[in-house]
């Protein structure tokens, strides 16, 4: 098939699925420290939305026709912040469209042959049966514009962060007094919470301790900020995929690369697959027992297989046997022998990595229950453990982001006041003067449960609404949520490739790094940056998740 317009070749200027559309975009506006007094909404910048100045970055619109106006690329070079010294840059709009089809033709070829591919959901075995049923993964045709600066800050946090989980992960008391108030009103932590005051009353030490996380993070686009988003410490997806699409993008640059007018060596290469695979087999090796193997948790059905897939394959051509495990087949064949090992079908476990149990629908019935908690209770290696689990949840981000909260586990003030630069505003619903602001002023907050996995958060009137019914329904369902500083990050066209399909749009994206840790007792054995994760949505979405079907794959083109 081809591109959504033709049946063999790529698809002509005229193709309704290849269209140019301008949807009205939202305000860059923001407050930018984390425990801001209520006069910040005095400030200039934090007016009523406005169209971006798209113009000044990509193309200019003709304001009688409505459409754009190209340049040729090196004009557009010239123009970019930073003037004729700046590295070249990708101007979408003086691309030639056939240039364009060509590219997206090539682009799913590409895909194709190199394992960028999801389940179909249209296709009922295609999160069950590998192999059948596969597209193309989401992605944007060309890599996005980002600035190199900031891309060192995020890197250059990733081991702070990752250290800063490892020891808010061994306060137990801290864990459950911040989310004590949460337990009672949210089910899904209240049972993670059990667990975890389980293991605390039994004493149990992770004495090794595996961390894959990722950190988001925004540019805003007013202060020019990279703020946090929120810290992923259970089933950090796309590893695997997002490796593959920055592979993509370097391949099409490359064979592109005099047309287009830019640098290949702009975008970084992304090994998260390879780095992620090595701190698992790390850690199998510091379990010390050759014969055990490591375990992925997976969900019934799982679309988003072939990411997965990605590691387990770098593993199996140096590394032990990995099998692949729901929680209800764990609790079915699972067993905790006298000295602590945990049998799944016969095999001993060495590693536990989940890319499930981040969400209530995980966990169906008791017998998935079961089964964290006997994960939990057994000596094999958790990724993540149920601290390191609950330490990524939106209330204790927001309780790291008070005052004096991360001196509690950082000692250096150089690291402490790098993390700080990256926090947004974020507080509790018992903030009155905060929800007074965010019920006045809506678009300049987000409402967040404690969920993962996308689709969960508040926004815009829902944010006023919802906090009006929480008033109306008492304070203890406050703590089910927090809020958060809007981010408004500038938005610039992009090729969005779906289903075969390339459709151009203003879009807003979204940077993800990597971090890897591995302690064993007192020894740090691994403590790195692993890569990076770029998504990319239209401006018009507020959710971003790429399984739950908001975003697309992307990558950087430094400037």
């Amino acid at each position: 098939m081809g591109v959504g317009c033709s049946s063999s070749l790529p698809p002509t200027v005229n193709n309704p699925h290849c269209s140019i559309t301008f949807p009205h975009t939202s305000a860059h506006t923001n407050p930018t420290s984390n425990h801001l007094p209520i006069n910040w909404l005095a400030r200039a910048h934090l007016q009523k939305p406005t169209k971006s100045p798209i113009s000044k970055r990509l193309f200019t619109l003709d304001s009688a026709r409505k459409t754009p106006t190209l340049k040729c690329g090196r004009t557009a070079q010239m123009e970019i912040e930073g003037g004729s010294d700046s590295k070249p840059i990708l101007d979408l709009h003086s691309l030639d469209d056939n240039l364009v089809q060509k590219m997206v033709y090539d682009a799913l070829v590409w895909s194709s042959l190199h394992g960028l591919v999801v389940g179909d959901r249209n296709v009922q075995r295609s999160g069950t049966v590998p192999g059948v049923g596969m597209v193309h993964a989401p992605f944007a045709l060309l890599p996005t514009v980002f600035p190199e600066n900031q891309w060192k800050l995020a890197c250059e946090v990733a081991p702070i962060f990752n250290e800063l989980v490892d020891r808010v992960s061994l306060d137990g008391k801290f864990l459950q007094e911040s989310l004590s108030r949460t337990k009672k009103v949210d089910a899904f932590t209240s049972r993670l919470l059990d667990i975890h005051s389980k293991m605390l009353e039994i004493n149990k030490k992770e004495e090794i301790r595996l961390g894959l996380h990722r950190s988001d993070y925004m540019l805003d686009e007013k202060t020019k900020l990279l703020l946090q988003i929120e810290l992923n410490t259970i089933s950090t997806s796309f590893p695997g995929l997002g490796s593959v699409v920055s592979e993509l993008h370097r391949s099409l640059l490359k064979n592109y690369g005099e047309h287009l007018g830019c640098d290949v060596n702009c975008t970084p290469s992304n090994d998260a697959a390879n780095r992620f695979s090595e701190a698992l087999a790390k850690a199998w090796i510091e379990y010390n027992n050759p014969k055990a193997v490591i375990m992925v948790v997976v969900q019934p059905e799982e679309r988003n297989m072939y990411d997965q897939h990605w590691l387990s394959f770098n593993l199996k051509e140096r590394y032990p046997f990995m099998i692949r495990k729901t929680m209800a087949e764990i609790d079915k064949e699972g067993e905790i022998q006298p000295d602590g090992t945990l049998l799944v079908g016969g095999h001993a476990i060495a590693v536990i990595y989940f890319r499930a149990g981040y969400a209530p629908t995980d966990y169906p019935s008791e017998a998935e229950w079961r089964a964290r908690l006997l994960m939990e209770h057994s000596s094999a290696i958790k990724c993540p453990s149920i601290s390191y689990h609950l330490t990524g949840t939106k209330k204790i981000q927001q309780e790291l982001a008070k005052p004096n909260v991360l001196e509690k586990f950082i000692d250096n003030k150089e690291d402490i006041a790098k993390l700080r630069k990256c926090f947004a505003g974020l507080w509790s619903l018992d903030d009155a003067d905060i929800v007074d602001t965010a019920i006045e002023k809506p678009h300049l907050f987000v409402m967040k449960p404690q969920r993962e996995g996308g689709g969960n958060n508040i926004y815009g009137d829902d944010v006023r609404e919802a906090l009006l019914r929480l008033r109306k329904d008492g304070k203890e369902q406050n703590a089910a949520y927090i809020l958060m500083q809007r981010i408004f990050p500038t938005d610039s066209a992009t090729f969005l490739v779906r289903d075969g399909s390339c459709h151009k749009d203003h879009a807003v994206s979204e940077l993800g790094i990597y971090g890897a840790y591995l302690r064993n007792k007192d020894k740090v054995i691994v403590n790195e940056r692993s890569g990076y994760l770029m998504r990319t949505k239209v401006s018009s979405s507020n959710e971003g998740g790429v399984a739950a079907g908001f975003a697309v794959l992307d990558s950087l083109y430094l400037t």
